[in-house]
C-alpha cells in the first residue's frame, strides 16, 4: 500500500507552496502547522544536512468538519491528524513535487466507520486539490 498521493509541477518551489495553499483552501482545508525542514535542518544539522534535502516543508492541514467527524468516530485517531501535505525539491530538479498523506492509512489503524466515511471524504478533497495543480502524478 502506497500511503500518499504525489504530482509534480513545474513550478518553483515558492510558486507550488503558494498554489497549494489555495488548493488546500478550496477543498475546505487550512493549514494550522507548517515545518521548513530545510530551515529546521540548517539550525540543528548544519547546511550540508539541510543541502542534501533540500527545500522541504511539511503543512499540516486541516478541514475542521472532518477532524471533528473522525475524533467523534476514534478519539485516538488524533495522533495521526491534521492532514500532511508534503511540497519539496532537491537542488537541481527541474520540477517540484507536492504529496498528501493518502487518508486511507487511517482507516488500516481504526475500526470506527466514521473513520471510513471520513477518509473517504478528506481523500476526494486532497485528490481535488492535487489535480487542481496539474502535474503528473508520481
Amino acid at each position: 500500500m502506497t500511503y500518499t498521493h504525489s504530482i509534480s509541477v513545474d513550478l518553483d518551489f515558492s510558486e507550488a507552496v503558494d498554489q497549494t495553499r489555495q488548493a488546500l483552501t478550496d477543498q475546505g482545508f487550512g493549514v494550522i502547522t507548517e515545518v521548513d525542514m530545510r530551515a529546521t535542518f540548517t539550525a540543528k544539522l548544519g547546511p550540508e544536512a539541510a543541502d542534501a534535502v533540500g527545500d522541504y516543508l511539511i503543512l499540516g492541514a486541516c478541514n475542521p468538519t472532518l477532524a471533528s467527524r473522525a475524533l467523534v468516530g476514534d478519539p485516538h485517531i488524533g495522533a495521526l491528524l491534521p492532514c500532511n501535505v508534503v511540497i519539496r525539491r532537491s537542488d537541481g530538479d527541474e520540477q517540484t513535487t507536492i504529496e498528501t498523506i493518502d487518508p486511507a492509512t487511517m482507516v488500516e489503524l481504526s475500526e470506527s466507520p466514521l473513520v471510513r466515511e471520513v477518509a473517504d471524504d478528506a481523500d476526494r478533497r486532497l485528490k481535488a486539490a492535487l489535480a487542481s495543480m496539474g502535474g503528473s502524478a508520481g
